[in-house]
This record gives C-alpha cells, structure tokens and sequence, in this order.
C-alpha cells in the first residue's frame, strides 16, 4: 500500500528504557533499524488502548465516587457500621434503626432519633468516612439528609467536620421543618477552613421530638464538570489524560458476585439514589490477609454514570453482565440453562436502555435521568471470566438472543483466567467454533512471561475472533501477592508486550490494565494502575507506559525492522510502529530490556520528505525496584527531547534496562 508514501510532519520515537547508576559504556550497533512508512501492515482500532475499571481497592465507594459519608443509608449489615453515637442518650431507644422492609425493598432502614429538650452538643452522630474524609481549605461541601418529622418543638440539626483533635474545620446549622408523613430531603452548603486528609463529620441535635434520618450525604463541590453528587475530578482526569479507546465496566468479578444473589444487576444501580440497592461488595471478605468488612457498593456510581463517563471521556462503553453464572472460584453457582430468560433480557434491556429512542421503555428511562441522545452502545461483554462448557452454553443463549434483536452488537466473551492449558484451550475452541466477535484475554505474570510472549500473537488467525487482551498487568512477586509493586521491571515488561500486540493490531483490537485504581489505606489487591489517597493520586510508571502507547496510538500499522525480521526480543530490543493518517506522523516504540546501552540508527523507508524536527520521548527509571509514590509521584515519567533528522534517519540513543 503506497498511500502513505507522501510527505510526512513529523517522526516520534518512544524509547522505554532504564539508567543504569553504575557507569556504563556505549557500544555501537551498526544494524540499523529500518521503518517501512509505505507498507500498511494492519489497521488500528480505535478501541486498541482502553481502561478497566472495577470496584477493587475502594475504587468506587471511598475512590472515584466523591461521596464522603460512609453507610450513609444505613444499610450494612451493621447499620451503624461508619458511625458511632454522640453523647449520652437520656433513655434506651433514643438511637434505634426501623426497617421498612415491606414498603421500600431498595432502601429499607432509616435510623430514629428521640429528643428530649436536648441542647446543643449533648447528642449526635459522627461519621468516620472511608478511611476518613479528604477536606480541602476554602472548598465549598455539599450537605443533604433526607428526613421525616410529624411534630415536636423546633429541632435544629448543627453540622460540622473535624480534624483529629477535634478542631472544628467548618461546618454551619439548619432547622428541621415538619414534614407530616412524608420523607423530604434538607440541604445546606458551607465552607471548610482548612485542609485535612482525615478529617471526620458530626451532626448535633437540639430540640424536642422525634426526627427519621436517611441518605446522609457530604460532597465536595469541585466534582467531575462540577456534577452534584459526582466523581472526583483528578482521578478522571487522570483517565482522560490517557485518551482511552474505551472504558469496561462494571468489572471484573463483582459482575458475577460469590453467588447469584450477589451478582451485579445494573437496574439496581440506575434512578434516584434512594431506590439503588445496595450491595456488599465481594472484595469485603475475598482476601484473608486483607480484610474490609466496610466494602459495599451503593450505586451512586451506577451504569448510567458509567456509560456519561465514558461519553466525557471520550471513549467506547464496555458494559459487563452476568452470564447466569457467579464466581467459579467462590460458589461456581449457576442458573438453569432453561431459566436464563431474567439474564438475557437483563442484556436486551441494557442496549435498548444505551441506544433506545425516547419511546421505548428502557431508552424513555435514561431520557428521564437528563440524557435524551443514545449513548451509542456497540459493545458488549457476557460474562467475566468464566470457563467451562457450563459457561459456553449459557452463552449460545445469549449470543442467539441478541444477536437476533441486535446483530450490529459485538460481544466479548471469556477465555477464562489463564492464557494456555485445558482451561484456555477448551474455550478458544468452541468460542472459536460459535465465530465469537471478540476473546477476552487475561495475563497476570511475572515480567519474564511478557517478555518471552511479546510474539504470542504473531501467528494468530487472523481472520477469526478478535482479542481482547482484556486484563493483563506483571506481578512483581506472585498473582494475588501482597508484595506486588508497580516497579519500573513490571512497566517495561508490560511495554515489550504491548509492542507485540500493536504489531498485531489485525488480531489485537482491545487492550487494558487491571486493576485501574487502588486507595493506600484500603486495597485488597496489587499491583494497580493509579495510587490514590483522600486528596492525592498518582499515575505509576504502568500508567506512564500505557499513556505512551494510547496517546501515540497512530492510526495504521507499518513494519519496523532490524535485519528484515521483527524486532521481538532478540538483542534484548522490542520494538512496533505506526503511522498517523490524520497527522501525517511515524510514530516508532522501541523498547531495550539490556543491560548496555546501544546507539541505534533509525531509517525512514517509504516517504518523499520527512520534516527534519523529531520528538524522542524517553521513559527511564534509575532502577528496576524504582516507583512512583504519592510524596514521589514523578520519579519515573516521559520526558521529551527534540532531535535532527540528517535527511531520512536519526540515531536513537537506546538506553539499558536489565
């Protein structure tokens, strides 16, 4: 293919590699590295770069959804988990937890306040958030309670945040109106006067009477585009600095849940607050070494909140469902095939919710909640990381169903959580014998494994299923391993993979890192992607290497080659290029995993001219145990440098890593 044999703008190598402390020499390597711009080798989708986010870590509640208040609705399964009583109650049952069950399914428990001409400050609540509250000085902080009160003398509710010695950090004071029968919500802003990464938050009561409190809720108000009751702002920026070609969601194992009666139902999660159940989260017990019996899913980030972020980001929505099937490795409980109907419309139900019109029943539903126009679903996931031919039959039911009703759709499906053995290649056959749309991958290793697997998919079908390299991420010690770190081996580990599945972007169509983001005082799991703390979060040198590659996607593969063979290892060099239609650019990933540093010399086949300005993009690390921290967050991180071309090549100083 000669078409892009024409001037091109600019020439930028991302070269990932490590210095070495100790002195080194450079050797001369006189192969040159040759760039073959005119010869489109393969397209790359849009989707090839893309995030996965599940709510492991306190990636939602605690994380990305800025909610402050913990068991604000008071359902865990102790209802006054997160709070603890004020004061000195006059009688027993001053503080007593009421459930509704037979009136409101979602939402049954509401705590019960009796007042006795209390004055101010003699009883209340405090509330210690998720591993206490991130507070911001001279931030506005959104307060709402929803509240029920049939009579009594003027109750006044006082509010207000503290640090760890009870300095007062903000905080103001509102009557409570009677409201009869009916359940109401109150609502007051104020200011905070300080910052404090553990701050806690206190309601006073004073007054005579009795007083029902439910939804207790604080934001902050520099949210996401300033939503109310939204997400935080620097953990999707984050994201959005990735540029991803797509956002999966909800997970992960919590689609499947230990049993069934746990699994993820997006219709719980869509609709006013107040009506999403709750659920506990499946990381609450999973882990023995890492226990947080506080982890539950309230919903404020739901599937209507996923489908809006990927909109703000500007990436594809990657739904996950249950395939009729909880978690193999906790109760490998199934559905009856013959009694999947409730799963398979649960699908049919999403899409139309995603890209109905505004008179179907689910599209009108999404309309209500402020997004008339379609989200403009095109993908979807069945199942995560399910095997077995349980598993397969239960997908020829969905895959017959929507692809009858929504042929346009393409689904993703598991190959299970290995990638070889019986397991994997059981599936890869039978998925491959149904002409699945897209195989959903997963990697967890040691870095040795993506280094000796950056050809795995060299000799792939290539006109079969798609992959999904769906979650993969280098264990620095062993899978599941609390001592994981996001080190600077891992990284480029992960990066001479990726230089294989770019390279093979007719089979590779999709790609992400999991976990996505993981709080320092709450994590189950390690390594992850983004470190977060109440007010600080950081990209690791594996983010680093993903924003590299997503960021410099390109739009057309081209060989890039040393020798005339590909560049997948040998002399410790791994290597992929594309070419940028839309900016006429060659973009050139090289990545040196040696212990020397070489001086490679790079050549431009292929085009008429080529602008003379070249940006060479290093990432680096001192050594191979080095990370980012949150009081470090740029130890390892791009830097660019501006090089000369001398007509159509340049010298590319490679430098070494082992």
């Amino acid at each position: 293919m000669n078409a892009y044999s024409i001037d091109m703008k600019r020439i930028f190598v991302v070269v990932i590699c490590c210095v070495l402390l100790a002195a080194y020499t450079t050797a001369q390597n006189n192969n040159a590295i040759v760039v073959k711009a005119n010869q489109v080798v393969a397209t790359v989708q849009p989707t090839m770069w893309g995030v996965f986010f599940e709510d492991i870590n306190m990636g939602a509640d605690g994380g990305l959804y800025a909610e402050l208040i913990k068991n604000r609705s008071f359902e865990f399964y102790k209802p006054l988990m997160g709070w603890k009583i004020l004061g000195r109650p006059q009688t027993e049952g001053d503080f007593i937890i009421q459930n509704r069950n037979q009136i409101n399914l979602a939402n049954p428990r509401f705590l019960r306040i009796t007042l006795h001409h209390n004055s101010k400050g003699s009883i209340g609540l405090s509330n210690e958030g998720f591993r206490g509250m991130g507070i911001k000085n001279g931030l506005r902080y959104d307060f709402s309670v929803m509240y029920r009160r049939s009579a009594g003398d003027n109750i006044k509710m006082h509010i207000e945040l503290i640090d760890s010695t009870g300095r007062n950090l903000g905080g103001t004071a509102l009557t409570i109106p009677v409201s009869g029968n009916e359940w109401k919500k109150l609502s007051v802003s104020f200011n905070a006067t300080a910052t404090e990464p553990k701050a806690k938050f206190n309601i006073w009561l004073e007054g005579d009477g009795v007083v029902d409190l439910d939804m207790t809720s604080l934001f902050p108000s520099d949210t996401w585009k300033n939503r109310p009751g939204g997400m935080r702002a620097d953990m999707i920026q984050l994201l959005a600095d990735l540029k991803p070609g797509f956002i999966r969601f909800p997970g992960g194992c919590i689609v499947e849940g230990y049993d069934l009666s746990l699994r993820y139902q997006w219709k719980k999660t869509i609709g006013p607050l107040e009506d999403r159940q709750l659920l506990i989260n499946r990381w609450n017990s999973e882990f023995a070494h890492r226990p947080t019996p506080d982890y539950f899913q309230t919903f404020g980030l739901g599937f209507f909140e996923y489908f809006q972020l990927a909109e703000d980001i500007g990436a594809e929505p990657l739904p996950i469902l249950n395939a009729g099937m909880a978690c193999q490795f906790n109760s490998a409980e199934v559905a009856p095939v013959d009694q999947l109907d409730p799963y398979v419309q649960d699908a049919l139900d999403l899409i139309e919710f995603a890209n109905g019109d505004l008179n179907s029943k689910w599209g009108k539903v999404r309309g209500e909640m402020g997004h008339p126009a379609p989200f403009k679903l095109k993908l979807l996931g069945v199942g995560n990381e399910n095997w077995g031919p349980q598993y397969i039959e239960r997908l020829r039911v969905f895959q017959n169903a929507i692809k009858q009703k929504y042929p346009d759709i393409k689904l993703v499906t598991s190959a299970g959580t290995d990638p070889a053995g019986e397991r994997f290649e059981f599936l890869n056959g039978e998925l491959r014998k149904m002409k699945a749309d897209i195989i959903d991958e997963h990697f967890y290793r040691r870095p040795d494994w993506f280094l000796q697997n950056a050809s795995r998919y060299d000799n792939y079908e290539r006109n079969g299923a798609k992959i999904f390299a769906g979650e993969y991420a280098a264990q620095s010690d062993r899978t599941v391993s609390i001592y994981n770190k996001n080190s600077w081996q891992t990284a480029i580990a992960e990066a001479a993979f990726m230089t294989g599945m770019e390279r093979n972007a007719d089979v590779v169509v999709m790609s992400s890192y999991a976990p996505l983001f993981a709080h320092t005082d709450g994590w189950q799991w390690t390594p992850d992607l983004i470190w977060i703390d109440n007010l600080r979060s950081f990209g690791t040198p594996n983010y680093y290497i993903q924003k590299l590659f997503s960021t410099n996607k390109g739009t057309h593969v081209i060989p890039v080659l040393k020798n005339s063979e590909i560049i997948a290892g040998k002399d410790s060099l791994y290597a992929s290029a594309t070419i940028d239609k839309n900016t006429s650019e060659v973009i050139v990933k090289m990545v040196n995993t040696s212990g020397q540093t070489k001086m490679q010399e790079l050549t431009i086949d292929g085009v008429k001219k080529l602008n003379p300005k070249a940006v060479h993009t290093i990432l680096k690390a001192g050594k191979l145990e080095d990370v980012n921290t949150l009081n470090n967050p740029a130890v390892i991180q791009p830097i660019d440098h501006p090089i000369q071309l001398k007509g159509k090549k340049m010298n590319v100083f490679e430098l070494p890593c082992f």
